[in-house]
């Protein structure tokens, strides 16, 4: 837990954490009162341990306790911290660990078991199906949906010397930056959380990485933004920005502490952008981004991309409709249906 309480000092780069200290010492608390806690806590909230992982539960804590005067009082919320697939194995590209739910699994099984209430995941992590017994009944409102170039050398991406290396884990990433900037090189093996990230940028390993710049924001680590990318340069990963909360199917109780906080529209985005995820079938080895967003006349434009990894290859589309689940739905099936037929057999499979 010292990672959140502590300020990182590295040469001309200063990443700040400041502002999440007092969420770095709740997440010890509640650590603690996994073992010593003797009041029943009325709700426990499943999460990673990352320093996002742990804002995005807060938040959700605090929401809950803002809209029922019964879970604000001392000790009615436990958050139950839970490592996953994804958090054991960093040494790996996540295109070559392979199969779905490598940041959700283990938080799903503690919830299907009853050791959680509620399970706190980012969107963009969450597979198309849903684990049977659980429902996912509650997006809270979206954050900025943008990607953040951050460099110690460059202010944007076209800045960068030719043969310049950028670190990302994400292949969706990877394939629009070389496919607008060919003279750039990609580190892939890039993982780890946000402060691991810059750590390594900071060291010289790369040259600039992008961050989502929701997750930025929640951890009001901002200050390290050398620029951000417009929607038209890098479409952002479906369900980028958004956090689901799930629960147990059969448990109303909690249905309803989560439809107290469910954001409409971004349930409605998340949802369309998932239906065309769904409809492609994408794994981690291919590239997808979507977006769906209300326009200024208060329809959905929905923007749609695949691409081969490489960057050599990439087919857009975009969809205009009723801001309305049904047909919602249907544009991302349908978008997802055109880039199937347009990019043809083995596209997928490579």
């Amino acid at each position: 837990m010292e990672t959140l309480c502590s300020a990182l000092v590295f040469p001309s780069f200063r990443i700040t954490t400041s502002a999440f200290s007092k969420c770095g010492i709740r997440a010890s608390i509640a650590v603690e009162q996994q073992t010593s806690q003797t009041k029943v806590a009325l709700l426990k909230i499943g999460t990673r341990g990352s320093p996002l992982a742990l804002a995005q539960a807060y938040e959700t804590r605090d929401k809950l306790m803002a809209s029922h005067p019964e879970l604000a009082e001392e000790g009615a919320i436990q958050i139950v911290i839970i490592k996953t697939t994804g958090d054991k194995i960093l040494s790996q590209p996540l295109a070559d660990i392979g199969g779905k739910g490598l940041f959700t699994k283990e938080i799903d099984e503690a919830l299907i078991n009853g050791d959680i209430d509620i399970a706190v995941h980012s969107m963009k992590d969450v597979p198309t199906y849903l684990p049977d017994k659980t429902i996912l009944p509650c997006n809270l409102p979206r954050e900025d949906v943008r990607d953040a170039f951050i460099s110690l050398s460059a202010a944007s991406l076209a800045d960068l010397p030719s043969g310049s290396v950028v670190g990302t884990a994400s292949l969706r990433r990877k394939s629009q930056i070389l496919h607008r900037y060919p003279s750039l090189n990609v580190e892939e093996n890039f993982r780890g959380n946000v402060q691991t990230r810059l750590r390594k940028l900071s060291e010289g390993i790369v040259q600039a990485t992008l961050l989502a710049l929701a997750g930025l924001k929640r951890l009001n680590m901002t200050e390290n933004v050398s620029s951000i990318l417009s929607i038209d340069d890098m479409l952002p990963a479906v369900a980028q920005g958004a956090i689901g909360i799930a629960c147990r199917s059969n448990d109303d109780k909690m249905a309803e502490y989560l439809a107290s906080l469910n954001h409409e529209e971004t349930r409605l985005a998340v949802s369309c952008e998932r239906a065309f995820l769904e409809k492609l079938e994408g794994s981690c080895r291919t590239p997808i981004a979507g977006y769906a967003s209300r326009n200024e006349d208060g329809n959905c434009l929905f923007r749609g991309l695949v691409a081969s990894p490489d960057g050599t290859r990439v087919l857009e589309t975009s969809r205009i409709g009723s801001y309305a689940f049904e047909d919602m739905i249907k544009m991302g099936k349908d978008a997802g249906e055109e880039l199937l037929s347009r990019a043809g057999p083995g596209f997928f499979s490579r």
